[in-house]
Order: structure tokens, then sequence, then C-alpha cells
């Protein structure tokens, strides 16, 4: 019985302690053998029986694992959340048990200052070229305020990050959100978002290796999709909003920020850029065909580059007509 299976895996101080570290912040393995002061392997032989018992997910970033306590709204797992109660009414009852918590998450300083100290260093080396990008368009406070405008006082529900990058937006969104993921395919950005996101509650984002092209979810997953300043990288912008919106529930949204059709061709290489910027008829053409009814477009043209801000609210289903060609 899964109860069973439940019951021995918290029959262990340390496993105890792993459930208690994992209801602060996600953690890789090693960090945890950090906080823990136990070998790798040891660590590894804890964490695995944890997820044989439904308690604890595994993901893998590159070389890394790291994990997650099984609870949430999306994982639909009462006995992890019952297990999350209980373990945290024995740390306000049981004094040692509060104690050995308590200096765990003291060890957990050093791991969140590790993660500040790589993103520091990460954007140290790509900080001139950013700023250059930066330059050139509407302050992000500007962008950020207009963005969170548009999408007015409806609830977001379940959030979907594509292309988190530093994690901003998902930092923006999460007060606003149930739950929010921040995707991304680089295992550089993934780490430097971490460090932002880490001090938000556990249970209110996650993040996540992977492609806007092959999206790694359920479809209708989610009530609000962002892509912000991220199509101007895909090679095919069509494919990636029909995966956007293939994981979008009827009647959830996605709100695209990205520039407006521009000639600056040095973007190509000094940025990566794919795309010179969208026109409006562009944009529209793809959210139909991917199955969304579009408003208004929203222009922030306050530096050389226009910033837009398009927002598309998700139908039952995909349009009948091929418009890519004539909309690209």
């Amino acid at each position: 019985m899964r109860i069973e299976n439940t019951m021995r895996a918290l029959a262990d101080p340390t496993r105890l302690r792993i459930m208690r570290l994992l209801s602060a912040m996600e953690l890789a393995v090693g960090e945890l053998a950090q906080v823990l002061g136990q070998s790798q392997p040891r660590v590894s032989r804890h964490v695995a029986i944890l997820c044989d018992a439904g308690l604890a997910e595994r993901h893998r970033e590159g070389s890394w694992v790291f994990l997650r306590a099984a609870v949430g709204n999306e994982r639909g797992n009462p006995v992890g959340e019952a297990v999350s109660r209980l373990l945290a009414t024995a740390e306000r009852e049981d004094a040692e048990f509060a104690a050995m918590c308590d200096e765990d998450r003291r060890q957990l300083a050093n791991i969140r200052g590790a993660r500040e100290q790589s993103a520091a260093e990460y954007f140290a080396r790509h900080a001139e070229d950013w700023d250059e990008l930066r330059q050139l368009h509407s302050p992000d406070r500007i962008v950020e305020d207009r963005l969170l405008a548009a999408l007015g006082d409806a609830p977001l529900g379940q959030v979907l990050d594509i292309g988190t990058g530093s994690g901003r937006m998902a930092e923006l969104f999460a007060p606003k959100a149930d739950h929010i993921i921040a995707l991304d395919k680089s295992l550089d950005m993934l780490r430097v978002a971490r460090a932002k996101l880490q001090n938000l509650p556990a249970d209110c984002v996650e993040l996540v290796q992977g492609d806007f092209l092959s999206l790694p979810f359920q479809a209708q997953r989610f009530d609000t999709v962002l892509l912000h300043q991220v199509l101007h990288f895909a090679q095919d912008p069509a494919a990636a909003l029909a995966e956007a919106a293939r994981v979008s529930r009827v009647g959830g949204r996605v709100a695209i920020v990205d520039f407006a059709a521009h000639q600056r061709e040095e973007l190509r290489d000094r940025h990566a850029h794919v795309r010179l910027g969208f026109t409006d008829k562009a944009i529209a053409a793809l959210l139909i065909e991917a199955g969304y009814e579009t408003a208004e477009p929203i222009a922030l043209e306050e530096g050389e580059l226009t910033v837009k801000i398009w927002i598309g609210t998700r139908q039952g289903g995909p349009a009948s007509t091929d418009i890519r060609k004539a909309a690209l």
C-alpha cells in the first residue's frame, strides 16, 4: 500500500530534515549534502526513498539533479500535502526537531549566497552587451508596468513564463499567480533565475529546463503564458505559439512582449536575434492561427526600438486557415 511506503520513507531523521528543507526551497542533491553534512551518495539514497514514496520529485538540469517536495496545486498529492502539514506541526511542537530544522535552515544561507555570487559573476561577464541592448528601448520598469496594466485585475492562475532568463517576469508575476513555472533552455540562465527566485515560497514557483518548441507540459495546463523578449529568437514563431496554445486553457491568455519590426541588423550577430521584431499584422496572424483572439496592441516608444505588448485569449481551437506565409 502507498501509505506504508510513505510511513517507511519518513522513518528516518535525515529524510525528515530533507522534507523540511525542500519545503523552504528547491535544492540540488549536492546542496542538500552540504547542508546536511553528509556524503552525496548517502543523501542520494535518502532522496531515492523519498521519491519512490512520492514525497519528492527529481528533475535534471545538465549534470545537476534538483529536488522539490511533491506538493502543490498541480501535483494533486493530498498525502504529500498532509505530510507537509504534519512536519510543520512537529516543528512547532517538538523542540529538538525544531532546533535541528533551524540549524539546517541557517546552513541554507550559504547555499543562497553561493547562488547569488554565481549569478553576479554571470551578469558581470555579459553586462556590457545587455546594457547596450537596454539603451535601445523603453526602461524595463515602464514595460513591466504596462504589461501588468494590460493583463488587468483578472486572476493569473497557473502561469508559464517561457524563456524566463533572469527570472524577473516570474518574480514580478508570482504575487498575482496561484503558481508559476519559469522555463528556460539555458542552464546558465536557470541558475541566474534560481538565485533571483530562491526567496519566494517553495510552492509558489518552480524552474524547468525546456525548449519553447517542445514544452514539457500536458495540454491545457496554464491560465497565463508569457513570452517576454523571447519570440525574436524563434526560427519558427508560429510553432512556438502553437506550443503555447497547446498548454493554454480555453479562456487563458498569452502575453507577448517583443520589439516592433526594425532594421537593426547588428542585433543578429551581437545578440543572436533571429527576427528583427514583428509587425502588428504578423503577430495578429500568428495568434489567430494558434487559436487566440487578439486585443489591441500596446506600443512603448520611449527608445530607439519600439517595444510592443500583444495579448491573446485562447479560443476553443486553432484557426482552420494557414496564414503563416502571408504574415511573415
